[in-house]
Parts: structure tokens; C-alpha cells; sequence
């Protein structure tokens, strides 16, 4: 059994957050150390971070051991954390200092507590009493010992902060330093939510006993867009902070997190935790220790926030639970759905996974019987599901320079007439997916990556969407010389905004794509002013099919449905009806019937005619006979190797010895297709080889690969990297 606690002088083992291959042994500090301490170690000439693993394994000369340096005033981290960062390495084939930087990703771990001053009602009476003197005063009154920052109190008294630091000067106010870290407002779990439908409660009820009984289980939840999935596994948070436990809710984008946050304070009475790339680095360190000393009952947050230091993690909702964005496609390649049923089966906790067109896997999950599935089939209150129709693009004639169909043009400008909102959809960011020279035919691409560049007009740069790097729209041909021939070729959404205008001319045209805006507390503010009405047509990327409620929006015109149709991804089919399922449900969400209608050239496409027909199980069946027949996920597995690095050469050279070996895969059945040039093949620089590794559903992969990527040794620049279950193959 490993000990608990080392006293001074003993061996421990401290994983670093470096790139080592080990944990490295050290003395235990004066006063000793718990397991799991949070922990500052020298590394060379540096201080690192680390955490207590366990005992130290002995083998290094004692006299020459260096001790640890001081342990941080953080929760040592739990054994069930442990745990849960060493079997998703195991899963995911991730070093384990890649590992544990997923799990301290908040600044200034060690640094001693941060202070900020406070006031409250001090014990005198000043000698001159003014107006605003009397306002402060009045307010800190009423509020009894409650303590206020400057500004808070400035702004709430309607007073400048002059008028505060003279109370201070005379007692009547007290200054006071106070923890900059505090608390989170404690949740009501008793506060009553909004009234459910019988469907609803019934889910409800459900899942609040399944939380309840403290026990691992894990629901699908799957219903129409607008079925009030919200309010029901609300009330699952309200059973799990009802137990003393702590909640955490994963949504795939911070722009959603704007309406849900109103919601869940009108809930529960209070904010919750917010975790995600807009948080300021204090409110993250914040976070990060309120949550390992269970001051933080709910966390809403990124995928980042299934790696919190959680003290009695009870239930986890990952909301849109199908959303791409849960999939890590760079450093730490990990699926946060998977993660999150991996870290509650270790915990005893619930996991609800929400969605209106769920993932094939989960799907598959629920009809096998390894998860629960639940059903809202009906809108909430008088919402009902909007009316679905196609356009056959076949038989448009557009000129060249336009993608909004007469019907549709027509249907729009009805909604308008009626004062109602229309969305126009289209899956690509930008003005212009191609900058093309007419002389010569030449496109231009990315200096970095074998991609082309897209023309973001409002930016005036072609923009890579691999890499990220920008350049001036050019006005000369890079390639032959010719001058003003340079145009831009097919649309993004910035191009359909510009036709909107024109075909709308007396409408407010708003155009939503994450890169047009300069942070995502902007964007959210943004979503905001639209559902309250501040736009008449939305012209949109993927990113308003995602849980937005636009109450007055009726109308809802996909430009391009095919869009996601071609190529050889697997799972191009189960994405476009997803997206397509999800951005019509955006229509008639409120009193209001809507209509979705499809622009599309392939009318008679399988995927178009189950969208129609509204047929899910029925496409879901199908689409799983094709896949269970191939053998791919989820009814095989499947693992990507990428190989990358400055020589292609080198690159192939060290792929083909891998094709050239792979005895270790044979023998567990696994097939290695590969290697190839990656269907992006460049990017940053860095030549990219791609190679499939394919075998049956009950292989242990893992082990398999991990021996068989072991027989080459990677020189210089050349990187490896292992994608278990693959979401894209770019």
C-alpha cells in the first residue's frame, strides 16, 4: 500500500510537468509531505512544478538526492485524479507530463495568496456629513458586515472613489485586505425551477435518483432541438448539489455559455464557475483552487475543465455531446466525452450526455445496453418542430456571382414582412475559399502549408485557415505578374453577408463567425443583442447551430447542404445530418412556426432524405450496418500515426520502417494501411505522413502500438504522434 504521507528525509517520487520520460526522486521537505502535494522541485538551474506520485524508487545515490524545495498551498491532488490522468495516458498513448500540464493549467500555483483591499462600515461617524458621504454609508448599512471592493462600492452608491478613501481617512469606513481568491456563492438547489412537461419530468426525475444514489451510470439523453434537454438534467444538478456534491457541465463553445449562465442563475440563485479560454488568468487560479477545496459547487466550462482538481465530483453533463470541438486535435489528443464517462466511472458519478442528434457511438452505446437512453420527442410549450424542405439547385438559374435561390430570397423577404428573423447558413468562415488569378489560373496558397488561403475581406488579408498565418489581398499575380486579375472564387460567409445586403437592402444584416470578432466575450455579447432582436437576417457558420435560442428566428436557409457530403471521411454522413438537424432546429423555437429550408444540388442523396423525412433511428440503423459491415468505429477500432517534420524525406524514410515492421500490430489481428502524404500535407512547415492502423472492436490496441511505434527512434525535428479513435483525417 502506498503511504500517505513522507515524512522529512524520505524518498518521494515527484512527476514534473516536464517533457521527461519519469518521476524523479527527491527528499521529502522539512515537515514532510502528503501524497499528491502540489510541490515546487529543482530541475538543473530551474524550479519546476511537480506532484507527489509516490514513494521514490531508490535507484539514484541518496547523498546526491536534492530535496524538495517547498510544498504549495494548493489541495494535494486526489487519488482518484491520479488515477484518472494515468489511465487516460494509457488510453490515449500520452506521456504522463503531458498529462498532469492538462491538470494544473491555472497561473500562479505557488505563488502565496493574492490580496485585494475591501471596505465595509467602520466604527465612526465622519465629521462632515455630505450627500454622498450619506449614500455610502446608507448602502454599507443596509448590506450589515458584507465587504465591498472600491469600485463595487463606487459604482453601487453612486459616488467617485474620492469620496470613499475620505470616509476611510476618519474611520467611518474600513479598509481592509482580503483573499483575492474567495469563495464561490453557494447554489440553491431548492429554488423552484421552471414547470416540466410529463416527458420532461419523467427524465428528470430519472436521472436525479440515478445521481442520488451515488453510484457510476451514464444517460443518453437525446431530444429534438427545442424539447427543454436543459431544463432536465438542470434538475440533475439540483439532486447532485442537494447530496453535497459537486456538478460540472461541459458545453462545446463559450459562445453558448452567455444565455445558459442567466439560466442557471435564475435556477440555482447564484453564478456558477465559468471555465474556458475568455477567463481572465486570476478568475482561472480562482477556479482552480475554489474547485479542489469544494468551494465551487457547479462548473460550466470547455473540455479543459474535465481536468479541474474536483474534491467530490458527483455529476457531468456534456451538453451537444456529438459537437466535434470535445475532440483535442492537437498536444493531448483526447475525446472529452470519452474522458468524461472514463473520470465518472472512477468517481461513482453520473454522466448525462446530451444531445439532439447524438454521436453513432453513443448511439451504439445506448442500443447495446451500456447506457440509459431517455427521450424528449416533442417541443417545449406551444413550439413545434419546423417544417423541412429542399431546394433543388438544379434547376436555379444564377449567375455566377450568387447562392441565394429566388425561393429562398422570397422566403426570407415574407419573414421580413411579417417582422420576423431569417438565418442563412453556410459551414465557411471567410469572404472567399480561393483567390484566383484569371491569366494564369494560379491560387494562392499558404506560404507554411499545402492549403490555400481564404480571402477575409473585413480583415483585408487572405487568412490560413491551418496555420494561421495572414497576408494582404494581393493586387498582382504572384505567379505570373499580371496585374488586377486576382479574384476571389465561391462564397464564406463574409461574401453572403455582402449579398444579403443587397437582396435586403432595408434589413439589419448580422454576419456570426468566431474569427470575426476579437474575443469571445464579444461574440457572446454579440449571440445576446441578436436573440433579442438586434439583427433581421443572421448569416452564419456552424457556430449558430450550437444550442443558440433565437426566439423570433422562423426561418432558417441552408446554402449549401452538400457541402459536407464529399470526401472519404467515415463519418461525413453522421456529421451532415447532425449539422443540418441542428441548424433547422435553431427555427421556430418559440410561439412562432418555422421553416427550414435545404439549397441542394443532390436532392435525392440519402443523407437529404433522412434529414426530411425526420427518420433518426432509421438513419442511425443504417448508418451503422455500414459501418458495423467495414469494421470501422464504433463497431471496430481504428488509431492515426502521424508523422511529421522539416525533411519529407526523413519523414518517409521512418514511416516505411514502420509499414516494413508490423509484427507487433499482426499479432492482434490490427492492419496497418500507410504510409501517405497526409490529405493536408503540409502545414507550418512541417511535412505530414498519415498511417491507419485498423483492428477489431475487442483488441487492445494500445499495448500493440505502444510496442510496435518503439522499434524507431526519432532524430532531430521529426515528431510522432498517436490519435487513438480519430475524429478527422486532414
Amino acid at each position: 500500500m502506498i503511504p500517505s504521507f513522507y515524512d522529512e528525509g524520505a524518498l518521494v517520487a515527484v512527476l514534473t510537468t516536464q517533457p521527461l520520460d519519469r518521476a524523479l526522486d527527491y527528499r521529502a521537505p522539512e515537515g514532510g509531505c502528503h501524497l499528491g502535494a502540489f510541490v515546487e522541485v529543482p530541475l538543473g538551474p530551474r524550479k519546476v512544478l511537480g506532484v507527489v506520485w509516490g514513494p521514490g524508487k531508490g535507484d539514484y545515490d541518496y547523498a546526491r538526492v536534492r530535496s524538495v524545495l517547498r510544498v504549495l498551498d494548493a489541495a494535494p491532488m486526489r487519488d482518484e485524479m491520479r488515477s484518472f490522468l494515468e489511465k487516460a495516458a494509457a488510453y490515449t498513448l500520452t506521456p504522463m507530463p503531458a498529462m498532469l500540464r492538462l491538470a494544473t493549467r491555472a497561473p500562479g500555483l505557488g505563488d502565496p495568496p493574492s490580496m485585494r483591499k475591501v471596505y465595509r462600515r467602520g466604527a465612526s461617524e465622519p465629521d462632515r456629513m455630505t450627500d454622498a458621504r450619506r449614500r455610502v454609508l446608507e448602502f454599507l448599512g443596509a448590506y450589515g458586515d458584507l465587504a465591498f471592493t472600491l469600485k463595487e462600492l463606487a459604482d453601487l452608491s453612486g459616488v467617485t472613489a474620492s469620496v470613499i478613501k475620505g470616509l476611510v481617512k476618519q474611520g467611518a469606513v474600513a479598509e481592509e485586505d482580503s483573499p483575492r481568491d474567495l469563495p464561490f456563492p453557494p447554489m440553491d438547489p431548492g429554488r423552484d425551477g421552471k414547470a416540466l412537461t410529463e416527458d420532461q419530468a419523467q427524465a428528470a426525475t430519472h436521472i436525479a435518483s440515478a445521481v442520488a444514489s451515488g453510484t457510476y451510470g451514464t444517460t443518453l439523453l437525446r431530444g429534438v432541438t427545442g424539447s427543454g434537454k436543459t431544463e432536465v438534467y438542470l434538475e440533475a444538478v439540483a439532486a447532485c448539489l442537494h447530496a453535497g456534491r459537486q456538478a460540472l457541465v461541459l458545453l462545446p463553445e463559450i459562445a453558448l455559455t452567455a444565455e445558459f449562465l442567466k439560466r442557471v442563475e435564475a435556477r440555482f440563485g447564484a453564478r456558477p464557475a465559468e471555465w474556458h479560454s475568455g477567463a481572465t488568468m486570476t478568475e482561472r487560479r480562482r477556479i482552480w483552487r475554489m474547485v479542489g477545496h469544494g468551494n465551487a459547487q457547479l462548473v460550466i466550462g470547455a473540455r479543459s475543465a474535465l481536468f479541474l482538481p474536483y474534491r467530490n465530483l458527483g455529476l457531468i453533463v456534456v451538453d451537444e455531446e456529438h459537437d466535434t470541438s470535445y475532440k483535442q486535435e492537437d498536444g493531448v489528443l483526447y475525446n472529452a466525452r470519452d474522458m468524461a464517462v472514463l473520470r465518472a466511472s472512477l468517481l461513482g458519478a453520473q454522466v448525462v450526455l446530451a444531445s439532439a442528434t447524438p454521436s453513432l457511438e453513443s448511439w451504439a452505446n445506448a442500443e447495446s445496453g451500456k447506457y440509459t437512453r431517455l427521450d424528449l420527442e416533442a417541443r417545449f410549450g406551444p413550439a413545434v418542430m419546423p417544417t423541412m424542405q429542399t431546394i433543388d439547385m438544379r434547376a436555379e438559374k444564377l449567375p455566377g456571382n450568387r447562392w441565394v435561390s429566388e425561393d429562398l430570397k422570397r422566403a426570407v423577404e415574407a419573414r421580413l414582412a411579417a417582422g420576423e428573423q431569417a438565418m442563412l447558413f453556410l459551414n465557411r468562415r471567410g469572404y472567399a475559399p480561393i483567390t484566383l488569378c484569371r491569366a494564369c489560373g494560379h491560387q494562392v496558397g499558404c506560404d507554411q502549408c499545402d492549403a490555400r488561403m481564404v480571402e477575409h475581406r473585413f480583415l483585408k488579408r487572405l487568412m490560413c485557415h491551418q496555420c494561421g498565418e495572414t497576408k494582404p489581398l494581393p493586387t498582382v499575380c504572384p505567379s505570373c505578374g499580371a496585374e488586377d486579375r486576382m479574384a476571389p472564387v465561391g462564397p464564406g460567409v463574409e461574401r453572403l453577408g455582402e449579398e444579403a445586403v443587397e437582396l435586403f437592402p432595408d434589413a439589419r444584416v448580422a454576419v456570426l463567425s468566431s474569427d470575426m470578432y476579437g474575443s469571445a466575450r464579444a461574440l457572446k455579447a454579440e449571440i445576446e443583442a441578436i436573440a433579442e432582436g438586434g439583427a433581421d437576417v443572421i448569416i452564419g457558420t456552424q457556430l449558430v447551430a450550437k444550442g443558440h435560442n433565437f426566439p423570433n428566428l422562423t426561418l432558417v436557409g441552408v446554402i449549401d447542404a452538400d457541402l459536407g457530403l464529399q470526401g472519404s471521411d467515415l463519418r461525413a454522413a453522421e456529421r451532415t445530418f447532425q449539422l443540418m438537424r441542428q441548424v433547422a432546429g435553431r427555427a421556430g423555437r418559440a410561439e412562432k412556426p418555422g421553416t427550414a429550408m435545404l439549397q441542394t444540388y443532390q436532392p435525392d442523396h440519402p443523407v437529404i432524405r433522412a434529414i426530411l423525412a425526420g427518420d433518426e433511428d432509421g438513419f442511425w440503423r443504417a448508418e451503422a450496418a455500414q459501418r458495423d459491415a467495414a469494421g470501422v468505429p464504433p463497431y471496430g477500432r481504428m488509431a492515426g500515426i502521424i508523422l511529421s517534420g522539416p525533411d519529407v524525406a526523413q519523414v518517409f524514410d521512418v514511416a516505411n520502417a514502420l509499414a516494413r515492421n508490423p509484427a507487433p500490430l499482426t499479432r492482434v489481428g490490427a492492419q496497418v494501411f500507410g504510409p501517405a502524404p497526409a490529405p493536408i500535407a503540409r502545414v507550418r512547415g512541417r511535412h505530414r505522413v498519415r498511417m491507419l492502423v485498423k483492428a477489431g472492436k475487442g483488441v487492445a490496441l494500445q499495448g500493440a502500438i505502444a510496442q510496435w511505434i518503439s522499434q524507431v527512434r526519432l532524430k532531430g525535428d521529426l515528431r510522432l504522434a498517436v490519435d487513438i479513435d480519430p475524429q478527422s483525417f486532414y
